[in-house]
């Protein structure tokens, strides 16, 4: 009778320590995905990092931890379509590998040897985010997962990402030696706004992450993928955008807009944990208003620069009376206009830099400086300035040719 007492209270124990437990779990998890206020934006966000930019000029309008590395689940994929689209043929056929069929769930339940059109396999990438479809375009592409990595991140670099090193096609948690699977909020904009506006695929790529519904068929079964970026459907002018989760990243998002000439790029990392599925789309919202508001797109004319500077020696317009004067060589630049997106708080400063230490002789048209364009403190444009005219050392054949050109033009 003891003994099953104490068992009883034994049992009762473990179950308290268990369900305890499970609480302080609940609680991390919770704490992990609480709505913060950025004060200065004037923002309620969950995302515990996340980045507003300029689609244009690759600008953070605003951000939290934007450049701190972490895990992004499968908005890796954007990176593995525009990678496969700049380097296949869509009509190629796709060998499922054993190590491709063997992708944990979400899959298309692919089987070893089975042949598939790549153009179908990239559908079920961006449409379902299967993982068995990442991994049997990358070894198609590439030979093996790993050497396609090396292309993801050749790529990344090429557009400018600081920060991201992929390991995994399908963006699912992954180490090697001392670094693992990551971006930043700010690099996975800019890759978006690569795939959006600027890959030479960038058709391709927004019209299947633009379709809603595909429909395929091939090793004699049929499937159809639905496109699980419900955020299409909740904005005017969003263009794109893919999901994604893993239980280190938490949910992820990243997505492209553009309204009247604006465009902007979101990512949203560690948006929350299960039962908080659609944070995501709050802050998705959050940002793209937060930019509508505070930007507009302005035109700003830069006015053509002029100066003078004087030479030790002579120009094209100089006079024989004048030979032993030095000369004024004239500068200019051509007037430039940017049609830039901006707020009432940013500013555009030019900074004239002059080489005055340039040797004679110097030619028409001969760099002598720079006007550097700044939109606060990002360089926007580097505008050259030329020499209107020429300008030649004095010799004493110099200046007989210049008495002997005003002797004949006075003659005449």
């Amino acid at each position: 009778m003891k003994g099953g007492m104490y068992m009883a209270i034994f049992l009762n124990n473990i179950v308290l320590k268990c369900l305890i437990c499970i609480n302080v779990l609940y609680v991390i998890l919770n704490c992990a995905c609480t709505e913060t206020y950025n004060a200065e934006e004037n923002l309620s966000m969950y995302s515990g990092a996340y980045a507003l930019m300029d689609g244009e000029m690759g600008r953070v309008l605003t951000g939290k931890e934007e450049n701190t590395p972490m895990a992004n689940a499968s908005t890796t994929k954007i990176l593995t379509c525009i990678v496969t689209l700049e380097n296949c043929d869509l009509n190629e056929m796709v060998i499922i590998s054993s190590n491709a069929a063997a992708q944990p769930k979400v899959h298309l339940g692919m089987k070893e040897n089975e042949q598939y059109p790549l153009k179908d396999m990239l559908y079920g990438l961006m449409l379902e985010s299967y993982n068995d479809c990442a991994v049997a375009i990358a070894e198609h592409v590439a030979g093996s997962t790993k050497a396609f990595a090396v292309l993801m991140n050749d790529k990344a670099k090429e557009i400018g990402c600081k920060d991201t090193y992929f390991i995994t096609p399908n963006g699912l948690d992954a180490e090697i030696k001392d670094n693992f699977h990551h971006t930043t909020a700010a690099d996975l904009c800019k890759m978006m706004a690569y795939c959006t506006w600027e890959s030479p695929m960038k058709e391709m790529f927004l019209k299947i992450t633009q379709t809603r519904n595909y429909s395929g068929s091939s090793n004699g079964k049929s499937y159809s993928f639905v496109n699980r970026n419900a955020f299409l459907n909740q904005m005017d002018g969003v263009l794109s955008g893919k999901t994604g989760f893993t239980n280190k990243a938490g949910y992820c998002y990243v997505a492209a807009m553009e309204v009247n000439g604006e465009k902007y790029t979101i990512a949203l990392l560690a948006c929350g944990w299960p039962n908080n599925k659609d944070y995501k789309w709050k802050d998705a919202r959050t940002l793209f208003e937060y930019g509508m508001e505070e930007y507009d797109v302005k035109t700003i004319k830069i006015k053509q620069f002029r100066e003078s500077i004087e030479v030790d020696g002579y120009t094209d317009s100089a006079k024989f009376y004048d030979i032993n004067k030095a000369s004024d060589l004239h500068l200019l630049t051509k007037q430039q206009e940017y049609q830039l997106l901006m707020s009432e708080k940013d500013n555009i400063e030019t900074e004239i830099i002059l080489d005055t230490d340039t040797p004679l002789p110097i030619k028409e048209g001969q760099k002598m400086g720079v006007c550097n364009i700044y939109l606060n403190e990002l360089l926007i444009d580097e505008i050259p300035i030329l020499a209107s005219q020429s300008a030649y050392i004095w010799g004493w054949k110099e200046v007989l040719h210049t008495i002997f050109y005003q002797f004949l033009t006075f003659s005449l």
